[in-house]
């Protein structure tokens, strides 16, 4: 009988090999990555995208493309899943930056209000799905600091580089979230 210790070093070594594989073409190899991370990825989506569930999946398909046609450039320096994680952050504040600019093309928006993503949550557990619905009210760029901060583990300087915005307004952002979001669950305007 196997000690656990041994398959969980096999199970690491057959992702390494299957990273390997993939990046050799073998799609069979790419499709058990993406069915080994599609959950977590797909959940990080959900949690970025203000709980649109249409918009994850869209930013799931986007994220594993870009995986795929961007895999010759993953070093195992870290963990495949880690590499698959930023990717998948990039894509979409990528993905927030043109509809913004769509947006700002088509109408022009008032100075000094942020549209906010509202979409319909699937969670049925009553506090969480209003917290669930408070993170999803909130202003895009608060929302994303707090997804990356307090939910995906991200430092402020990882956040400001990914976002474009300085480690102060991060820091702002954040606090601006938390504040929102308990005023939502206590009903306080």
């Amino acid at each position: 009988m196997r000690s656990w210790r041994h398959d969980r070093s096999e199970l690491s070594v057959t992702e390494v090999d299957r990273v390997k594989r993939a990046q050799a073409g073998d799609r069979l190899a790419f499709e058990q990555l993406y069915r080994s991370h599609c959950d977590r990825i797909y959940a990080l989506c959900w949690r970025m995208c203000g709980g649109d569930k249409a918009l994850a999946e869209d930013m799931l398909q986007d994220a594993f493309l870009r995986a795929w046609n961007k895999l010759h450039l993953f070093r195992s320096d870290s963990k495949f899943g880690t590499w698959l994680h930023r990717l998948t952050v990039n894509v979409i504040l990528s993905d927030k930056r043109i509809r913004v600019k769509r947006l700002q093309r088509e109408q022009a928006l008032s100075e000094g209000v942020e549209r906010t993503v509202v979409g319909v949550s699937d969670v049925t557990a009553g506090l969480r799905k209003d917290l669930e619905a408070a993170i999803a009210g909130l202003p895009e760029r608060a929302r994303t600091v707090l997804v990356l901060y307090a939910i995906e583990g991200y430092r402020h300087a990882e956040i400001a580089e990914m976002t474009g915005m300085a480690v102060g307004s991060s820091k702002a952002q954040l606090h601006r979230a938390r504040k929102l979001v308990r005023q939502a669950l206590d009903g306080t305007p």
